[in-house]
């Protein structure tokens, strides 16, 4: 149950790699937080991409966009889902599905940048009510938290 933001460089990914980038991460997530397979679950992970304007986004005080593709993804879940493998895993997944959303020719290479938020337990506010981890278990599906989850 995630909230995921992917910051990219304005212009870079077109209307068709926004729709890649939003269901691989949809993806993505479900397999680092071992999220259930009804479909239900998969719509408790939100994705938002939000396009940096040109001459707004910087490494080093520079601006990169001539030698490599910048991507800032903040990557806020519930605390007690992931682990450190879990977390390496996302890491290197988020790199992989940015690097695959890329327009074909464009030989930059992506260099992503993942922050990972834990929301701690109760501080996750959710259609109008207070979300606790066996809440979020439940609806989420996570296979490896239902024994959290009570009748």
């Amino acid at each position: 149950m995630p909230n995921i933001l992917i910051r990219v460089p304005e212009g870079v990914f077109d209307a068709e790699a926004h729709g890649k980038l939003a269901k691989a991460a949809t993806a993505l997530a479900k397999t680092v937080e071992q999220g259930g397979d009804d479909p239900r679950h998969a719509a408790l992970t939100w994705v938002a991409i939000d396009e940096v304007r040109q001459g707004h986004l910087f490494a080093g005080g520079n601006d990169p966009l001539d030698q490599i593709i910048p991507v800032v993804v903040f990557f806020h879940y519930p605390a007690g889902v992931l682990d450190d493998a879990a977390r390496t895993e996302a890491a290197r997944l988020f790199q992989d599905v940015i690097s695959a959303a890329r327009r074909p020719g464009d030989a930059r290479p992506v260099a992503t940048s993942v922050i990972m938020t834990e929301v701690a337990d109760g501080a996750w506010g959710g259609s109008g009510r207070i979300w606790r981890l066996p809440d979020l278990a439940r609806a989420a599906g996570y296979k490896h938290l239902q024994h959290l989850v009570t009748a």
